[in-house]
């Protein structure tokens, strides 16, 4: 089968595209509201695009009004905000936050989730988290007819659970994926869990 996207209707680009480009990461962002209050909202059009400056990509697209979401927002106007790579453990929780609200009302707030103070953050983290990283807005563009909002962030402090990490024979830290038992998304309303870990060497 060849799908010549040309052809398709955005809506049907877009499903085969979520479908075919599979697992893709998630960032649960967490971004200020105002007053201390703060919106939560996952993202799989995610990944990291450079190191030197250390950069991560967020695509985020309209509410069904039209209207900017509030992840895009908050960004823009405060410009601080948390990416977390959520567990297991959370995975309801993340979908849940996934719903349309009124901008003013906080997802942690209706989920219950708490949060605690993040060294080298203005913003909090989730307390539950076994990685975030806090990130300042480093430039939006936009993209396509809808159009989707390209945000940049420049990742300034990484937060890790030590019960996740070791140290290698040679000094480095080792991040354990298996401990960390990330989630990742699929197509439609699938997600997928921690699988196998394959290690192969690359060539030099």
């Amino acid at each position: 089968m060849i799908l010549d996207l040309s052809q398709l209707k955005p809506a049907q680009v877009y499903f085969h595209m979520i479908q075919t480009l599979i697992p893709r990461p998630i960032a649960w962002v967490l971004s200020e509201i105002e007053d201390d209050r703060y919106n939560l909202a996952p993202f799989s059009y995610f990944n990291a695009v450079c190191s030197d400056p250390p950069l991560i990509m967020l695509s985020v697209g309209k509410k069904p009004d039209g209207s900017f979401k509030d992840t895009r927002v908050n960004i823009e106007q405060r410009r601080d905000f948390v990416v977390h790579i959520a567990h297991r453990d959370m995975l309801e929780d993340l979908n849940q936050s996934s719903a349309t609200l009124d901008a003013d009302v906080s997802e942690l707030d209706q989920l219950g989730i708490e949060t605690t103070a993040f060294e080298g953050s203005r913003l909090p983290r989730i307390e539950a988290s076994r990685i975030a990283c806090a990130c300042e807005c480093y430039d939006i563009h936009e993209l396509g007819s809808t159009p989707q909002s390209i945000i940049y962030g420049r990742v300034n402090h990484i937060y890790i659970d030590d019960d996740i990490t070791s140290v290698n024979e040679k000094g480095r830290l080792k991040v354990h994926a298996d401990k960390l038992e990330p989630i990742a998304r699929l197509g439609a309303d699938e997600y997928m869990s921690f699988g196998d870990i394959i290690r192969m060497t690359r060539p030099k």
